[in-house]
């Protein structure tokens, strides 16, 4: 499986992907807004993009389909209960399907609602795992819940689904904020060695070059995933006393959520 990954220089500083099968040259387009720098990165790879992929119906996300699938004669994928708002889309994908792209390639479909209720993460089960994670978790982050979303839902695509993937699998976002991540992670957890020496590094690299971080890295610098830290719980208490001295994981998650959205 070879991933292509393409910063957009958007206003919404979205990550594109390309994923493409070494044998044939078939890729796969995910989320491609910017789609004429996903057609010309192809090109130049001697690619030919064959589907696209919506992680979920926003337009930030699918407002590229319409010019690639000019250019290409792509099919669209997108999960079954966002192809309506889509429009246009060819398959619809449900929890545990398969897509396959060339002769080698194959993703698997994670149903992952939280950021919108209809939301699919790409899961690759090779020897470098990789999640293809849309807007539902962000290198240091988490999606917010305000288009469509629900934070519980979001806590519970976390705990039981993302939570549970092999710590090598490297997280592949639907946006670069890794940096003011970073910092939201450091607001409530000052004494993170890992979040501070890794902000040090990206507050220094063009967004292009980002890190791609590990889902064990995530653990160690992503607050969503620290939510039995005690300094995160006695900071959060500050601003929300009546959580108690030990609230369970999933009001920890939710008030992080909150607080989030006004940070």
């Amino acid at each position: 499986m070879l991933i292509e990954r393409i910063w957009s220089g958007n206003a919404f500083r979205n990550f594109h992907y390309l994923i493409a099968c070494p044998q044939t040259g078939e890729a796969l387009a995910v989320d491609p807004l910017e789609w004429r720098l996903c057609l010309e990165r192809a090109q130049s790879k001697g690619w030919h993009i064959t589907q696209i992929l919506n992680t979920h119906e926003h337009r930030d996300h699918t407002g590229g389909n319409a010019g690639l699938v000019r250019a290409t004669g792509a099919t669209v994928l997108a999960h079954a209960g966002a192809a309506g708002r889509i429009g246009g889309v060819d398959r619809g994908l449900s929890k545990g399907e398969v897509i396959r792209v060339g002769r080698s390639v194959e993703l698997e479909c994670l149903d992952t609602p939280g950021h919108t209720m209809a939301h699919i993460c790409l899961f690759a089960h090779v020897n470098a795992p990789a999640l293809f994670c849309g807007d539902t978790l962000f290198n240091a982050g988490a999606g917010n819940c305000h288009n469509g979303g629900h934070p519980e839902q979001l806590y519970e695509t976390f705990a039981t689904q993302l939570a549970q993937l092999p710590g090598t699998t490297r997280i592949h976002p639907g946006h670069e904020y890794l940096a003011r991540n970073l910092q939201f992670t450091l607001d409530r957890e000052p004494d993170n060695a890992d979040a501070t020496r890794l902000l040090e590094r990206a507050a220094r690299h063009d967004p292009a070059s980002a890190d791609v971080t590990t889902l064990d890295d995530e653990k160690r610098i992503n607050t969503f995933f620290r939510l039995q830290n005690p300094t995160i719980i006695a900071r959060l208490r500050e601003r929300f006393p009546d959580i108690g001295e030990y609230p369970d994981a999933r009001t920890v998650f939710i008030k992080l959520r909150e607080l989030r959205n006004r940070w």
